[in-house]
């Protein structure tokens, strides 16, 4: 039986199955294209080059786990170019307006040869045989204490058995492709149908030229189009100098029928805006183009049908982001994130989030004295099974607080309901805490004390920092999408204000928590103290 399944081969299920293969876990991704990488795509050229037809951009200063990830894997990565006039062109028969010193792509950087090389990278630290291409997930069923996948391979139906399953594609997709046995409870289902494909009924287009004229002129490349006719909405310098590619890039302004009806006659129509945008009579060596909507593995027919959406939600909601199926059933993909939600550095948060659980629940299922323990000291061992215990309290502390605030709402409550609901759930939690600490066996002889505090207690309340931290943007989510909380908006949309003072709140039962824990400790020093005098 296989230890870890993961359905998807994008960054998310790609990453996720690096570090778990990484840890010794074994893993297998299957994925249903014939090739990795899901919405990365780059158009290759013959020199090294190539031009993104997917994502293309990371922001280091915002996105420090994509922006770790590129440094790790030693991919060489430059600034996207933003110097020079940006144009606007607001009517279809004038020429574009030509604004002068406004940058567009603060921190923004690219990856020379494209992202696929991060695809590429992250690929070949797998085992061949840990990476099947051409399998479609058609089903799932939990059968207690394993997962049944069945796929359709193109050949005949494959079944296989695993005790964990990733699924790391678009939560839509997901609801509309797969069978689930049992199927999901009313809250998730529609959470996942809440859940917009980022850019999935977008499409992108890249032109090749043989110089980069607009440079020329002292253009940055960047233009918009506005007016009613426009093909391409956003223009941006998309080359490549190192590999000797000058190229602009674009995001289509017409919507997916529209682009259905222009058939072969569209890239008469790309190449025009081009030409009135920069006022030159210029013919691309190549055009790029990707339909994404066209991609019935990518676009979902409800992504299809809701088209002007972009997916821009950077907060997913949190429900998507429980474990199912007694947790053997995960939900990765950048769509379930906490942050940055629709990016790259959303799939590797959602990966962080899973890695994470994984782990937690390996140390939970581990006796005392497993192998996973073994060669550390006795207190590194304890710390390691308390981090592990607190890693895997997320779902569990939010789902205390919805329970919490529903109860609340039940009984008409009107006031301070985030707050309390919040708070009631962190001091819970908090206690729970202390009782597992008090079964660790500590080593304290050795242990410093300054001021009354062990060397210990800071590295106690270091797991809080995480589970805090991801309590707070779930809640804020969830309170974002709750049809319930709509009637109260304070509690709908938190303010800064009231966001302040919940964080008060909770400081104090975390002061109270971090006295009670370094007073637990210091008490099993004076019993080993005492027990050592009574020998």
């Amino acid at each position: 039986m296989l230890d870890v399944a993961i359905i998807g081969g994008g960054l998310c299920g790609l990453a996720l199955a690096r570090k778990l293969h990484l840890r010794g876990r074994e893993v297998a991704i299957f994925e249903a294209r014939d090739r990795l990488g899901g919405r990365i795509l780059t158009a290759p050229r013959g020199d090294g080059g190539g031009l993104d037809l997917g994502p293309t951009w990371f922001w280091p200063k915002t996105q420090p786990l994509i922006a770790q990830l590129v440094k790790e894997l030693a991919l060489p990565d430059f600034a996207q170019h933003d110097e020079g006039a940006v144009l606007h062109l607001r009517e279809a028969e004038k020429s574009a307006e030509r604004i002068e010193d406004k940058r567009l792509y603060d921190d923004a950087r690219r990856l020379h040869g494209g992202m696929a090389i991060l695809v590429e990278a992250l690929a070949r630290a797998l085992p061949a045989s840990a990476v099947h291409l051409g399998h479609e997930l058609a089903s799932l069923r939990d059968c207690g204490d394993h997962v049944t996948l069945a796929f359709k391979t193109g050949e005949e139906p494959m079944e296989i058995a695993a005790r964990r399953v990733v699924l790391a594609l678009p939560p839509r997709l997901l609801r509309e492709t797969v069978r689930f046995t049992p199927p999901f409870d009313e809250a998730t289902d529609q959470a996942m149908l809440g859940a917009e494909t980022w850019m999935a009924a977008q499409a992108k287009v890249a032109m090749e030229y043989r110089d980069a004229f607009w440079r020329e002129q002292s253009l940055s490349g960047s233009a918009f189009v506005t007016h009613e006719q426009a093909v391409i909405g956003e223009i941006f310098d998309a080359c490549d100098l190192a590999a000797g590619l000058h190229a602009l890039g674009g995001f289509v302004a017409l919507d997916a029928d529209l682009r259905e009806a222009f058939g072969v006659g569209l890239p008469v129509l790309l190449e025009s805006q081009i030409c009135n945008v920069f006022a030159r009579n210029v013919e691309p060596l190549h055009i790029h183009y990707q339909d994404w909507a066209k991609e019935r593995l990518t676009c979902s027919a409800v992504d299809r049908a809701q088209q002007g959406g972009d997916g821009s939600h950077d907060v997913a909601n949190p429900l998507l982001r429980q474990a199912l199926w007694d947790k053997k059933l995960f939900l990765g993909g950048s769509e379930t994130a906490a942050r940055n939600a629709g990016y790259l550095e959303g799939a590797l948060d959602a990966v962080r989030r899973i890695e994470r659980a994984l782990a937690a629940l390996e140390a939970k299922k581990a006796p005392s004295g497993d192998a996973l323990f073994d060669d550390m000291p006795v207190n590194e061992a304890s710390l390691a099974r308390f981090s592990a215990w607190v890693d895997a309290r997320t779902d569990e502390v939010f789902e205390n607080y919805r329970r919490r605030l529903n109860r609340a709402l039940a009984s008409q409550e009107r006031d301070n309901l985030t707050q309390a609901a919040v708070l009631g759930a962190m001091e819970e939690v908090f206690q729970q805490a202390l009782s597992v600490l008090a079964t660790l066996p500590f080593d304290m002889d050795d242990v410093v004390i300054e001021r009354g505090r062990t060397a210990l207690t800071p590295r106690i309340q270091k797991p809080f920092g995480d589970l805090l931290q991801s309590i707070m943007d779930d809640v804020v989510a969830f309170n974002q999408t709750s049809c319930a909380l709509s009637n109260f908006p304070g509690e709908h949309k938190l303010s800064q204000d009231y966001t302040r003072v919940i964080m008060q709140d909770i400081a104090v039962a975390w002061r109270e928590f971090s006295l009670a824990a370094n007073g637990l400790l210091l008490a099993k020093r004076r019993e080993a103290q005492e027990q050592e005098m009574s020998r």
